[in-house]
Protein backbone atom coordinates (compact mmCIF):
# COMPACT_ATOMS: atom_id res chain seq x y z
CA UNK A 1 0.00 0.00 0.00
CA UNK A 2 0.90 3.72 -0.56
CA UNK A 3 2.31 6.15 1.72
CA UNK A 4 -1.69 7.53 1.78
CA UNK A 5 -4.30 5.18 2.35
CA UNK A 6 -7.63 7.53 1.48
CA UNK A 7 -8.15 11.24 0.71
CA UNK A 8 -8.69 12.01 4.41
CA UNK A 9 -4.78 10.98 4.98
CA UNK A 10 -3.65 12.46 1.70
CA UNK A 11 -5.31 16.06 2.82
CA UNK A 12 -4.00 15.64 6.70
CA UNK A 13 -0.51 15.87 5.02
CA UNK A 14 -1.27 19.16 3.36
CA UNK A 15 0.27 22.55 4.95
CA UNK A 16 -1.35 24.72 5.20
CA UNK A 17 -4.78 23.68 5.80
CA UNK A 18 -6.43 26.05 3.30
CA UNK A 19 -4.94 24.15 0.62
CA UNK A 20 -5.92 20.90 2.27
CA UNK A 21 -9.42 22.86 1.97
CA UNK A 22 -9.23 23.99 -1.52
CA UNK A 23 -7.96 20.81 -2.98
CA UNK A 24 -11.20 19.13 -1.38
CA UNK A 25 -13.30 21.78 -2.90
CA UNK A 26 -12.63 21.15 -6.04
CA UNK A 27 -12.32 17.19 -5.97
CA UNK A 28 -16.07 17.31 -4.67
CA UNK A 29 -16.99 20.00 -7.10
CA UNK A 30 -15.76 17.67 -10.04
CA UNK A 31 -17.24 14.85 -8.15
CA UNK A 32 -20.18 16.44 -8.33
CA UNK A 33 -20.40 17.87 -12.06
CA UNK A 34 -19.10 14.31 -13.29
CA UNK A 35 -21.29 11.48 -11.78
CA UNK A 36 -19.54 8.46 -11.51
CA UNK A 37 -16.57 9.01 -11.25
CA UNK A 38 -14.38 7.18 -8.83
CA UNK A 39 -12.01 9.04 -6.78
CA UNK A 40 -8.92 7.04 -5.83
CA UNK A 41 -5.41 7.60 -3.90
CA UNK A 42 -2.73 6.11 -6.53
CA UNK A 43 1.03 6.73 -6.76
CA UNK A 44 0.40 8.96 -3.62
CA UNK A 45 -2.09 11.15 -4.89
CA UNK A 46 -5.62 11.77 -5.53
CA UNK A 47 -6.40 10.82 -8.55
CA UNK A 48 -10.38 10.47 -10.78
CA UNK A 49 -10.71 7.13 -12.17
CA UNK A 50 -13.88 5.97 -14.81
CA UNK A 51 -14.31 2.41 -14.89
CA UNK A 52 -11.13 1.90 -13.94
CA UNK A 53 -8.88 3.97 -16.11
CA UNK A 54 -7.15 7.27 -15.42
CA UNK A 55 -8.93 10.32 -16.42
CA UNK A 56 -7.51 12.87 -13.76
CA UNK A 57 -4.41 13.17 -11.44
CA UNK A 58 -4.02 16.14 -9.14
CA UNK A 59 -1.01 16.80 -6.60
CA UNK A 60 0.09 19.41 -5.04
CA UNK A 61 3.48 21.77 -4.20
CA UNK A 62 3.87 24.37 -2.53
CA UNK A 63 2.52 27.52 -4.89
CA UNK A 64 0.11 25.52 -6.72
CA UNK A 65 -1.89 22.29 -7.20
CA UNK A 66 -1.10 20.23 -11.02
CA UNK A 67 -3.72 18.27 -12.98
CA UNK A 68 -2.48 15.63 -14.91
CA UNK A 69 -4.34 13.91 -17.78
CA UNK A 70 -3.46 12.15 -20.78
CA UNK A 71 -1.24 13.30 -23.42
CA UNK A 72 -3.71 13.52 -26.18
CA UNK A 73 -6.15 15.76 -23.75
CA UNK A 74 -3.23 17.66 -22.53
CA UNK A 75 -2.31 18.57 -26.40
CA UNK A 76 -6.04 19.35 -27.23
CA UNK A 77 -6.60 21.60 -24.39
CA UNK A 78 -2.94 23.20 -24.85
CA UNK A 79 -4.27 26.37 -25.89
CA UNK A 80 -7.46 27.07 -23.17
CA UNK A 81 -4.45 26.16 -20.75
CA UNK A 82 -2.21 29.03 -21.73
CA UNK A 83 -5.55 31.49 -21.74
CA UNK A 84 -6.26 30.35 -18.70
CA UNK A 85 -2.90 31.21 -17.55
CA UNK A 86 -1.32 28.22 -16.21
CA UNK A 87 1.84 26.81 -16.46
CA UNK A 88 2.67 23.65 -17.89
CA UNK A 89 5.06 20.57 -17.92
CA UNK A 90 4.78 17.69 -19.43
CA UNK A 91 1.44 16.25 -19.18
CA UNK A 92 0.28 18.08 -16.56
CA UNK A 93 -0.46 22.22 -15.44
CA UNK A 94 -0.47 23.99 -12.38
CA UNK A 95 -2.99 26.07 -10.69
CA UNK A 96 -1.76 28.24 -7.84
CA UNK A 97 -3.60 28.73 -4.71
CA UNK A 98 -3.89 31.95 -4.96
CA UNK A 99 -5.87 32.13 -8.37
CA UNK A 100 -9.50 31.11 -9.13
CA UNK A 101 -10.15 27.61 -10.41
CA UNK A 102 -10.85 27.48 -14.01
CA UNK A 103 -13.67 24.75 -13.58
CA UNK A 104 -14.80 24.80 -16.87
CA UNK A 105 -11.10 24.13 -18.22
CA UNK A 106 -11.21 21.22 -15.52
CA UNK A 107 -14.69 19.62 -16.95
CA UNK A 108 -13.64 20.03 -20.43
CA UNK A 109 -10.46 17.87 -19.31
CA UNK A 110 -12.69 15.21 -17.77
CA UNK A 111 -15.35 14.93 -20.20
CA UNK A 112 -12.63 14.81 -23.22
CA UNK A 113 -10.85 11.98 -21.06
CA UNK A 114 -13.83 9.80 -21.04
CA UNK A 115 -14.83 10.51 -24.19
CA UNK A 116 -11.99 8.97 -25.53
CA UNK A 117 -11.47 6.21 -23.07
CA UNK A 118 -14.62 4.96 -23.22
CA UNK A 119 -13.72 1.50 -24.29
CA UNK A 120 -10.11 1.61 -22.67
CA UNK A 121 -9.60 -1.45 -20.61
CA UNK A 122 -6.12 -0.43 -19.04
CA UNK A 123 -5.36 2.42 -16.79
CA UNK A 124 -3.46 4.04 -18.82
CA UNK A 125 -3.44 4.86 -22.32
Amino acid sequence: MGKYANLDEYLAAIEPVTHADQLAAVLKQLQENHPGMELRIAWNQPMLTDHGTFIMGLSVARNHFSVAVEAPIFADLQPDISAAGYKTTTKLFQIPWDQPVNYALLDDAIDASRKLKADTTSFWL
